[in-house]
């Protein structure tokens, strides 16, 4: 079981916003991974060696959190994060003066 305070501590590592998608985090966790590996990081190899084993145990409980993570399909929800274009189109639809703006 993941704890409220690990998650927290993770997103902190990570610098993640409050809400951030699956794309976010794995951009993130990249980055810091790329500046601290051990390959990579110009610093003491054995700082460098600790927070590239952070950033993966913290990836690791991000990551797990998200696949425990139940997923809302309901209507409102879905729409909420739809394009623009379509909630033009479900808005004016067909209509011949602000529909169809979908080219094909």
């Amino acid at each position: 079981m993941i704890k409220y305070n690990d998650i927290v501590k993770a997103k902190e590592l990570l610098n993640l916003p409050e809400r951030a998608s699956m794309e976010e985090i794995k951009s993130n966790y990249r980055k810091l991974i790329m500046q601290w590996h051990p390959d990579k990081c110009p610093g003491n190899n054995e700082t460098c060696n600790e927070m590239t084993k952070n950033l993966i145990a913290a990836y690791k409980t991000i990551c797990l959190y998200c696949n425990q993570y139940k997923y809302s399909f309901t209507k409102k929800e879905v729409e909420q994060y739809r394009s623009p274009e379509d909630w033009w189109f479900d808005r004016f639809g067909n209509d011949p003066l602000w529909g169809n703006t979908k080219k094909s």
